[in-house]
């Protein structure tokens, strides 16, 4: 007779398999709002007895997209002019873009917002830039409905809709979609990507980032990056890794599903570095200069089909009056010197291997997806995001935070890093000149939106299996808002008209899928589109272009002034013939429709302001601004967004320690890096506070003239600013103390504006990314001691209530 114990194997795989069901029910339920299933929707029985019972999975399955739906590989760089790459014609080769263009459709006329937080709003959603809250980029975020530098519930996502609908979703690279002051380890992340409808991301969340030490997110918290540029490392790279990962893991686990990439890489954004290798291939190829590429590009465009011929286009300097910032002036080529010419050609040399590379890391992920079959249903939208960035000056810059600290760039001072250009040692951008030239045959170039030197765009599109037309170019008129809806046309998906119980802006886009197989000529389907960013505007409809003369960030105001343009874009793509006089009631026409689609679209009130004014105003966030703040050891970095603010004001710094080894040393604090960025550290016994001014060289040190000796100590310093400097930089006076004695000081000048746009933020006990002083090596990690607190005041405490506040608050005594 069979026995009824039961023995501990069996006992072992019986709990083994419940686990294994309750695992998979679990993950089956998470997939579905409980409260969506109810008695009446439950199409099983339910009895006393389960034996008795009936069960239903069906309100607990995932969605699953329809049989043969295709994949989306959306690559989209940013600051990119249509004249500057080769399947437009233009010098830089890409010939990852070129294969698909091959395969595929080039467009000729397809637009952005002019600035990178706006048009990746637009991709994202579907709507107008301003019904998204971007009226500009996240950091000139106002208390404005179309200015919020919030992604409203109105505006659901293309990655939420996927997403519920069967798709995996993925997010690689660039967000810059968050407001500054979320990007934090402890604030809210509803508008982080895995809360706006993707599985899966891996980048940096800010709107650039240093691409040999980046500010670097996975998923939902902060990483640092897994090696330094000494072992190989570069952002492009790694960003190609990790999508590659993310595919790859998918298809291990769900081959059956379908998956939505968005890969953003850095490039071609500031700071341009990339691989000696890449910058190598382009020595020589810019010497003749802005001008001369400019006439050398034109008749490759045309020839490739993305510019009509006749086309031409006006001399870019100087403009007329009210349209260009005077920061946006170029130099003459034919007047620089020859050390001049070599700095600014060796610059785009750098911008141009940097988007080669990148390019070349694409290309690893085509060709994995080609050789597993995948490529054939994969949608392939390559694009970029605005125009040919102008933040380089005039001059160009070895560090382009100092345009955005209204700091000028000295053409003395960039020459000394020519041969440090591309590398770590920079964070580079070209002049003003070559901006213009890579937006050959339009006027401007990025944040002006009136004109196509900051809107028009490379664009193209492959499909294997969807699009018959091969290599073929389309001129129809289009715009970023229109992605959202192609994609959900070659999906089969609507936007719904109520998403989780919020109503929903309807798209303001429309679809592009009529141009893969229409032919060349047919009509576009797109009718009207607003341009609006940092006070310039635009309008097109039809074929009629409207323009307001206003220079972004120009500062002037009264708006109702401005001087319209108008011109043909159907027969005039350039831009060049101004017909206002000729057809006034036409201007009328389109002046009226651009008020009409600003009062509908949230754009107004209109903003020039300059760039200090804007990225200086302080802007509210979960933790209210305060006189004192505390920051502790063992911290991640704590981003620039939400660190405290010591810019154009004095503040003070102390640091409570406990010396326990003579030759204790490394980094007691620091914020920002080596192009702009302060800290306190200990090293060879003594007390160090460097300012890094803009990277400017030499730095400005403090040295301590005792030595450190073993015990509790207070270090610190304070900065007394007496007065502004001709370029907003603060003047004053720094001391450096011990234990509340002054043991150093001197004249200092600290910045106006933010470190950096990197991301590199304020570390206690280490030096994050990139190291503020060349006095050590990142991570410059505190040693022999231990380091209780540091407080930051930007309030009138004197110092010695601060050094006994410090005392107080962080000693373990």
């Amino acid at each position: 007779m069979k026995s009824n114990n039961i023995s501990v194997q069996e006992k072992s795989l019986f709990l083994f398999l419940l686990f294994l069901l309750f695992s998979v029910n679990s993950k089956l339920f998470a997939q579905a709002d409980p409260q969506q299933v109810t008695k009446e929707t439950f199409k099983g029985k339910m009895a006393l007895d389960i034996r008795d019972s009936k069960s239903d999975w069906t309100p607990y399955l995932p969605k699953k997209a329809p049989v043969g739906s295709p994949n989306i590989l959306f690559i989209l760089y940013d600051d990119t002019g249509m004249a500057a790459w080769s399947p437009y014609g233009g010098a830089i080769n890409m010939p990852t873009m070129q294969k698909l263009a091959d395969n595929g459709i080039t467009y000729s006329q397809w637009h952005t917002t002019a600035l990178c937080s706006p048009t990746r709003s637009t991709l994202l959603t579907g709507r107008n830039h301003h019904l998204n809250g971007m009226a500009a980029i996240t950091e000139t975020a106002d208390g404005y409905p179309g200015a919020s530098g919030r992604i409203p519930k109105q505006a659901a996502t293309i990655g939420q809709i996927l997403q519920d609908n069967g798709w995996s979703t993925f997010w690689v690279g660039k967000n810059h979609n968050v407001p500054e002051q979320d990007i934090a380890a402890g604030g809210p992340r509803s508008t982080w990507p895995l809360q706006m409808g993707f599985d899966r991301f891996y980048g940096f969340l800010g709107g650039e980032t240093n691409q040999w030490y980046p500010d670097l997110t996975e998923d939902n918290h902060f990483v640092e990056p897994p090696a330094t540029p000494e072992e190989g490392y570069h952002l492009s790279k790694d960003l190609a890794d990790h999508a590659l990962e993310f595919i790859k893991d998918q298809q291990a686990t769900n081959p059956s599903k379908p998956w939505y990439m968005w890969y953003c890489p850095g490039a071609n954004h500031a700071p341009h570095q990339a691989p000696e290798e890449y910058i190598a291939k382009y020595k020589g190829k810019f010497d003749d200069g802005y001008d001369a590429y400019r006439k050398w590009v034109l008749p490759r465009m045309i020839a490739k089909g993305v510019i009509p011929a006749g086309t031409n286009f006006d001399k870019f300097n100087p403009m007329p009056p009210g349209v260009a910032n005077p920061a946006d002036n170029v130099l003459d080529w034919n007047k620089l010197k020859p050390e001049e010419k070599k700095l600014f050609s060796r610059l785009a040399e750098v911008y141009a291997g940097f988007s080669e590379y990148t390019d070349a890391q694409v290309g690893r992920i085509i060709d994995y997806l080609e050789k597993t079959g995948q490529l054939e249903n994969t949608v392939v939208i390559y694009a970029a995001d605005n125009g040919a960035s102008g933040e380089g000056s005039e001059s160009g810059s070895v560090n382009e935070n100092k345009f955005f600290n209204g700091y000028p760039d000295e053409l003395k001072e960039n020459l000394k890093y020519i041969d440090k250009l591309g590398s770590p040692d920079t964070y580079e951008h070209y002049p003003t000149g070559w901006a213009a030239a890579f937006s050959t045959p339009f006027k401007m170039f990025k944040r002006y939106s009136q004109y196509a030197g900051g809107t028009c765009d490379p664009l193209v599109i492959s499909w294997p299996k969807g699009i018959k037309a091969k290599g073929v170019v389309r001129d129809q008129f289009h715009h970023s808002t229109d992605i959202v809806p192609t994609i959900l046309d070659v999906c089969g998906l609507e936007m719904p008209k109520e998403y989780r119980g919020v109503p929903q802006y309807p798209l303001s886009g429309v679809s592009m899928r009529y141009t893969f197989d229409a032919a060349p000529n047919t009509k576009t389907q797109k009718h009207i589109q607003y341009f609006a960013m940092l006070g310039s505007r635009a309008l097109w409809k039809d074929g009629w272009k409207a323009v307001a003369l206003h220079a972004p960030l120009g500062g002037k105001g009264h708006f109702d002034k401005d001087v319209w343009e108008l011109y043909n874009t159907d027969v005039d793509r350039s831009e060049s013939n101004n017909l206002a006089a000729k057809y006034p009631d036409k201007l009328k026409e389109l002046i009226k429709d651009w008020n009409d689609e600003a009062a509908k679209n949230l754009v107004l009130p209109l903003d020039d302001r300059s760039a200090i004014e804007v990225l200086g105003t302080e802007r509210p966030s979960s933790e209210a601004p305060r006189d004192l703040y505390k920051y502790y050891p063992g911290t991640s970095a704590v981003p620039e967004g939400v660190a405290v603010n010591v810019r154009g004001r004095s503040y003070k710094i102390v640091a409570d320690v406990d010396v326990k080894d003579a030759n204790a040393s490394g980094v007691l604090f620091a914020h920002g890096s080596r192009f702009g960025g302060h800290t306190l550290f200990l090293k060879d016994k003594k007390l160090h506070y460097v300012y890094n001014f803009l990277g400017i060289a030499p730095e400005q040190k403090f040295t301590s003239n005792v030595a450190i000796t073993p015990g509790k100590h207070v270090f610190g310093m304070e900065f007394n600013r007496e007065k502004a400097g001709p370029n907003g930089e603060s003047i004053g006076t720094m001391k450096l103390y011990i234990d509340g004695k002054e043991v150093a000081s001197g004249p200092m000048r600290t910045q106006s504006g933010k470190f950096t746009l990197s991301g590199d933020g304020l570390c206690v006990g280490f030096d994050s990314g990139d190291a503020v002083s060349k006095e050590y090596k990142t991570p410059g990690t505190f040693k022999g001691g231990e380091i209780y607190g540091v407080g930051i005041n930007v309030g009138k405490i004197e110092y010695s209530d601060l050094n006994n506040e410090a005392k107080r608050a962080f000693s373990k005594d």
